[in-house]
Formats: C-alpha cells, sequence, structure tokens
C-alpha cells in the first residue's frame, strides 16, 4: 500500500475515534463511528488476497447495520424526550436498541459471528487494530450510557461471552481466531461490571489493550499464524518466546500478573453488588479460555517440536527486538506485582 495512502487511513482513524470519544451529541459520535469503519477497511484488504475481501465485506456489513442501529436508538431517544445528548438516553426502547448497536460493534455475543471471521482475513497488525482500537469508541459510547442501560441484558450478555470465546477457543489452530474468541471473552468480563462502576470497565480495557498489544507484536515479529509454525520457533528467539509464555499467561489472568488484577477488581465488585452467583460462573467460564492460552504457551515453550518434523527448522536471527514490545510485556508482567507502591 502506498504511505501517503496508508498514513491518511491512519489519520483518519484516530480522528474517528477521537470524534467519537469527546463528542456530547449522538450524530457526532455517529460520524465518527463511520469515519472509523471507512478507514479500517483499505486496511483490512490491502492483501487483495480474497479472503481479504470478504473480511472487509463481512465488517462492513456488520458495522453500518450496527451503526444504524445507534442512529436509530438516538432518533428514537430524541422523538420521545428531545434530547440529543449521549448521556441523556432514558427511554426503554432506545436503551434496549443501543444495547444491541454496541454488543454487534464489539463483538459480544450473540453478535460475535462477524469478528473471528474478519480476524482471519487481516494481517497480525490489522487483527491488533481491530480487537483494541475499534473497540474503544463502542466502550466509551457504553459507559456514557451505563446508568441507563439495563444490568441483566448486560450480566446476561457478558456470561455469554465469556462461555463463548472460551469454548469455541478450544479447538482453533489459526491464532488470529484464538485471539478473537480470547476478545470476545475479556469483553464479557468488560460487559458485565459496566453498570455497576465503570471506571473498572475503562482499566479492564486499557489493561486488555496494553497485554494483547504486546502478544500481537511479538507474534508479529516471530511471524507466527497458525500453531505448527509457533511450535517451531523456539529455536528462532528463545528469549521472545520465554516472554510471550508469560504475556499469554498474564492475558489468561494468573495471579503474579498484571490481567489478575482486572479480573480481582470485578470479582470484589460483583461480590459487593450481591452478584456472588455472576462472579463465581464468570470466574470458572474463563478457566475454559485458560486453557488454549496455555496451548498457545506450550506450543511457543515448553514443547520442543520432534526431529522428525516436516518444518523447515527457523534460522536464529539477530533481530533487536522492537522497542514497543519491550515497554508492553514489562508493563504486562509487572503493573500487579507494583500496584501496591
Amino acid at each position: 500500500m502506498n504511505p501517503q495512502a496508508k498514513l491518511i487511513f491512519t489519520i483518519s482513524l484516530i480522528l474517528g475515534t477521537t470524534i467519537t470519544i469527546s463528542s456530547n451529541h449522538w450524530i457526532m459520535a455517529w460520524a465518527g463511528l463511520e469515519i472509523n469503519t471507512l478507514a479500517i477497511l483499505p486496511l483490512i484488504s490491502k492483501s487483495h488476497h480474497p479472503r481479504a475481501i470478504e473480511a472487509a465485506t463481512k465488517y462492513f456489513l456488520t458495522q453500518a447495520a450496527a451503526s444504524t442501529l445507534v442512529l436509530f436508538s438516538s432518533m428514537n431517544n430524541a422523538w420521545y424526550t428531545g434530547q440529543w445528548d449521549i448521556t441523556q438516553l432514558t427511554h426503554p426502547t432506545s436503551c434496549l436498541v443501543l444495547t444491541t448497536a454496541i454488543s454487534m460493534k464489539l463483538g459480544l455475543v450473540p453478535f460475535h459471528f462477524w469478528f473471528p471471521e474478519v480476524m482471519q482475513g487481516t494481517s497480525l497488525i490489522v487483527g491488533l487494530l481491530l480487537s483494541t482500537a475499534m473497540k474503544f469508541p463502542p466502550i466509551t459510547l457504553l459507559y456514557m450510557t451505563s446508568p441507563s442501560l439495563d444490568p441483566t441484558l448486560l450480566t446476561t450478555l457478558a456470561i455469554l461471552s465469556v462461555a463463548v470465546g472460551g469454548w469455541m477457543g478450544l479447538n482453533q489452530t489459526q491464532i488470529r481466531k484464538i485471539m478473537a474468541f480470547s476478545s470476545i471473552s475479556h469483553l464479557g468480563w468488560m460487559a458485565i461490571v459496566i453498570s455497576y462502576n465503570p471506571k473498572l470497565t475503562l482499566l479492564n480495557f486499557y489493561l486488555y489493550t496494553m497485554m494483547t498489544a504486546a502478544v500481537f507484536l511479538t507474534l508479529n515479529s516471530i511471524k507466527a499464524l497458525k500453531l505448527p509454525t509457533l511450535l517451531t520457533s523456539w529455536t528462532k528467539s528463545p528469549a521472545l518466546n520465554t516472554v510471550l509464555l508469560l504475556t499469554l499467561l498474564s492475558l489468561a489472568g494468573l495471579p503474579p500478573l498484571t490481567g489478575f488484577l482486572p479480573k480481582w477488581f470485578i470479582i470484589q465488585e460483583l461480590t459487593k453488588q450481591d452478584m456472588a452467583p455472576a462472579a463465581t460462573v464468570i470466574s470458572l467460564l474463563s478457566l475454559l479460555s485458560l486453557f488454549f492460552y496455555l496451548r498457545l504457551a506450550y506450543c511457543a515453550t515448553i514443547t520442543l517440536p520432534p526431529h522428525a518434523t516436516n518444518h523447515v527448522k527457523q534460522w536464529r536471527i539477530n533481530k533487536p527486538v522492537n522497542l514497543s514490545i519491550a515497554i508492553l510485556t514489562t508493563l504486562s508482567l509487572t503493573l500487579l506485582p507494583m500496584s501496591p507502591m
């Protein structure tokens, strides 16, 4: 892709996100979401592979439908209450339609079918954008409207998301699909707590973005797209693979690492709100996703490939590790131990 074109699309992405997160009026928020969608489409389809074109089409159709629903819910609310302010969404039908629209934008279950398919059709870097940057504007809209949304509905969507994200990730061999299901399951954790403590949702989102970025950038630098490739990558960069193991465990939410921090806070908040059963269920369901993180970690570091392998062994290249990977992995591993300080 032409560097100038890439620059324009990147700037448009930043612009669309900024417009959405800083707006008070529904029409401005909708315009920002549209700019975002249109800017990411050329990035998804830039390889001109049929898979990429298909992914871009699927992405466009779902996001267009979701944007239409956002517009419909805000117009419905304005019709009944005369309010175009985002925080003044009070009409029950509008709240229901908005929850549906944002779930489609984020890929919460049962509106998640597009997400793994789109992730599979793009490169790792665009996959990273889709699972982090493109989720930020819808999350902020959810944050601003959270007091008026139905907590029972959100809890149901959240528990379903964690369950489906865990179950469907179990037998995947494509790394991008595994990361997509991991994203769906993390979004479930964010959705369950947004009615009670929206700040926790944002904290969870920031930490999730950081850990996912670390994993995606690491995978991108070892050029791993499926599990067999990951099996032979140990010989290529042992140190990077060791760090990948720890970052994956952090993403799974194991205690001494950063990923445990948001889960701990969310479980604490849910028990304060007398939702101990929901907290128990969501914690048990996250064990499903722990399994596929462990499998990724096993493939990356613990199991060495058999000697009679059909794969060409990777040459060890003394390539300097990207500074951003170093910073992100350090944060992904040490924020929880440092938090008491």
